[in-house]
C-alpha cells in the first residue's frame, strides 16, 4: 500500500531526542522568515569573525527571588542609606530576617565601603550557625562569594522592568507608563527576557542578538546554532530568523543529549536514511514544509556535531542547575570543533516564588536555592577558568520580581509576595567586580532606602509592602551585557528599542 509523505516520516521513527528547534515554529511569522532564507542561519562567505571567543549564560530564577535576603546591609546606615536596623526592623519580627552571622561581608566603594553581606549559603559555611541556631557541620563546597573579593563577581542593584524612567511620584500619579501587568510572574518573566514592557513581543533578547550576529561571528560554525536552552522551549531564545537548540542536561552525556534514533547500519535502515534525506529536499516552495525541513537538517547536523565530547573536569553538584551548567561547559570545551566564536545560553532554576516557608530551615526554600545557585555558579567558573576561557565567559542573573520588603505570614511559615526591583549577580574575568552598579536611588545610591511607603517603595503609604521601584532597567542591564558580547552600537538599539527612554546604555560592569 502506498505511504503518504507524512506516514513515512511517522513510520521511520526518525526523530531527535530533544525538546526544541522543531518547537521553535511558535507563529507563522517565524515560519515565513525561515521559509525565506531557505534556512535556519545565514551562514554567509564573510571571511571575517571574532579573533577571541565570548560567551553569555543566563541564569533564570524563575518565581522571583528575594532580592532583600541575598544582599543585606551590615553597617548601621549613614547619610540616608538604610542600615542593618532598617532591614531587622521590618522583618525579624517575623522571623524573616538573616542574622549577622548568616551574612557574608563585602565592602562596597560604590557606596562609601560601607559593608553589606551576601546570603551565606552563596559563600563557604565554615561553623555558622543556621536560622534556628543549629551549629553548621563541616565546610560547604565554595560558592560565589569569595568572588567578589577577587573582583569577579558584581552586583547590579534595583533592576527591573521599565518603559521610562519612574519615581514613586511618577507611579502613585500616573503620569509615566507603566509595565504591563506589574508583578504577574508570566508578563514579568517575558519581559525579562524580551527587554519589552511597553507592549507584548514574540522574540527574546537573546534571540534576537543571534539574528544579528550569527552570520558576521559564526560565519563557518558547524552543526549547532549560536544559542542554546538546557531549559526547553524559552522565548529568550527566540529570535524571528534563527532559531536555539534545546538539549537535555548533563544527567545525559553530550553525544546523547541529540541522538538521530530509528537508523542502524543494515541494508533497509541505509536506504531509509537515504529517502528521508530525500524527502527533505522536496515541496520547498511551501513555506511550512520549506521551513520544518530548515529545522530538520539543522538537528541531523547538530547531532553530528555533538557526536563526540570531551568531558569537563570539575565536579558540578548533582542538583538541577549544576547539571545544566554542566552540559553548558561541555559544549563550551567544544568550540574549537564547532568553529564557534560566540554562543548564548540559557539555564533555569524553579522554586523561588516563596509565598511561604521561605526561611523554615538552612537547606528550604530560598536558603536551599541559594546553596544550589551558589555551588552550580562555583563550579561553572572554576571549569571555565580550567579551559582557560575565564574572561571569555559571562555569567548573570534574571528572575521575574524580587519579593516584599514586608514579610508574608510570620514563624515557621512565613514567606514574601511579589514585588518589583531585584538585584542580579554577574560573574566571570570580564566583569568589574568587587562593587555595585546601576542608577542611583533616592538616597544617591543603587540600593534602594529600606522603607515601607518610603521614596522608592512603590505602594501606598497606606499599606505599604515594600515593592521597590527599579532605577536601572532590564534594557541598561542587557545592553551592556550585550555590547560586551559584541553587539555594535548601531544593532543595540535594533535589539533594545527603548533603550533611548534611560540616561545610559552602558552601566560600567563589564570590561572591554
Amino acid at each position: 500500500m502506498k505511504q503518504s509523505r507524512r506516514e513515512f516520516l511517522i513510520k521511520s521513527s526518525c526523530a531527535l531526542s530533544m525538546t526544541a528547534l522543531a518547537t521553535q515554529m511558535r507563529h507563522f511569522g517565524l515560519v515565513s522568515a525561515l521559509a525565506q532564507t531557505g534556512k535556519i542561519s545565514d551562514k554567509s562567505d564573510e571571511s571575517f569573525a571574532p579573533a577571541d571567543y565570548r560567551a553569555l549564560v543566563c541564569i533564570f530564577m524563575s518565581g522571583g527571588n528575594d532580592s532583600n535576603n541575598t544582599i543585606v546591609p551590615l553597617h548601621n546606615g549613614s547619610g540616608g542609606v538604610s542600615g542593618y536596623s532598617a532591614y531587622t526592623d521590618v522583618r525579624q519580627a517575623q522571623g524573616l530576617a538573616l542574622p549577622t552571622n548568616q551574612l557574608l561581608p563585602m565592602t562596597v566603594p560604590r557606596i562609601g565601603n560601607l559593608n553589606y553581606g551576601l546570603h551565606y549559603n552563596l559563600g563557604t559555611m565554615i561553623g555558622r550557625n543556621d536560622v534556628n541556631g543549629a551549629t553548621l557541620g563541616g565546610t560547604r563546597n565554595n560558592g560565589i562569594y569569595e568572588l567578589f573579593g577577587q573582583g569577579k563577581l558584581a552586583v547590579v542593584s534595583n533592576v527591573g522592568t521599565l518603559v521610562y524612567p519612574m519615581t514613586r511620584a511618577d507611579y502613585q500619579n500616573n503620569t509615566v507608563q507603566k509595565p504591563n501587568q506589574l508583578f504577574s510572574h508570566s508578563d514579568q518573566t517575558a519581559q525579562y527576557q524580551t527587554s519589552r514592557s511597553d507592549r507584548q513581543a514574540f522574540s527574546g533578547w537573546g534571540g534576537l542578538i543571534s539574528d544579528l550576529r550569527t552570520a558576521a561571528d559564526n560565519p563557518n560554525a558547524v552543526g549547532v546554532p549560536m544559542i542554546t536552552s538546557t531549559a526547553g522551549t524559552q522565548l529568550f531564545t527566540s529570535g524571528n530568523q534563527t532559531s536555539a537548540l534545546a538539549i537535555s542536561d548533563a544527567s545525559a552525556d553530550l553525544n546523547a543529549a541529540l541522538v538521530l534514533n530509528g537508523f542502524g547500519t543494515d541494508a533497509a535502515s541505509t536506504a531509509r536514511r537515504a529517502e528521508y534525506d530525500t524527502l527533505r529536499t522536496l515541496d520547498l516552495d511551501n513555506q511550512a514544509v520549506a521551513a520544518a525541513s530548515g529545522i530538520t537538517e539543522q538537528a541531523v547536523e547538530a547531532s553530528l556535531a555533538l557526536s563526540t565530547f570531551q568531558e569537563v573536569t570539575t565536579i558540578f553538584p548533582t542538583t538541577k542547575l549544576g547539571l545544566q551548567l554542566k552540559q553548558v561547559a561541555r559544549l563550551i570545551k567544544k568550540r574549537d570543533n564547532l568553529n564557534i566564536k560566540r554562543q548564548i545560553f540559557f539555564v533555569q532554576m524553579g522554586a523561588f516564588d516563596t509565598h511561604n516557608n521561605q526561611v523554615t530551615t538552612v537547606t528550604s526554600g530560598q536558603n536551599g536555592n541559594m546553596i544550589e545557585v551558589g555551588q552550580a555558579m562555583r563550579a561553572f567558573y572554576d571549569e571555565m577558568v580550567a579551559q582557560g576561557v575565564g574572561s571569555n565567559v559571562t555569567t548573570f542573573t534574571m528572575s521575574d520580581f524580587s519579593r516584599t520588603f514586608a514579610p508574608a505570614g510570620t514563624g515557621s511559615v512565613v514567606g514574601t509576595d511579589h514585588a518589583w526591583a531585584s538585584h542580579q549577580l554577574v560573574m566571570g574575568g570580564a566583569a568589574r567586580g568587587g562593587d555595585f552598579y546601576g542608577m542611583n536611588t533616592s538616597n544617591g545610591t543603587p540600593f534602594p532606602t529600606l522603607q515601607l511607603g518610603g521614596p522608592d517603595d512603590a505602594d501606598s503609604s497606606v499599606a505599604p509592602r515594600g515593592r521597590w521601584i527599579p532605577t536601572t532597567s532590564v534594557e541598561q542591564y542587557a545592553a551592556t551585557l550585550s555590547r560586551w558580547f559584541g553587539l555594535p552600537d548601531t544593532q543595540i538599539t535594533q535589539v533594545f528599542p527603548n533603550l533611548s527612554h534611560f540616561p545610559t546604555s552602558d552601566l560600567g560592569f563589564m570590561n572591554p
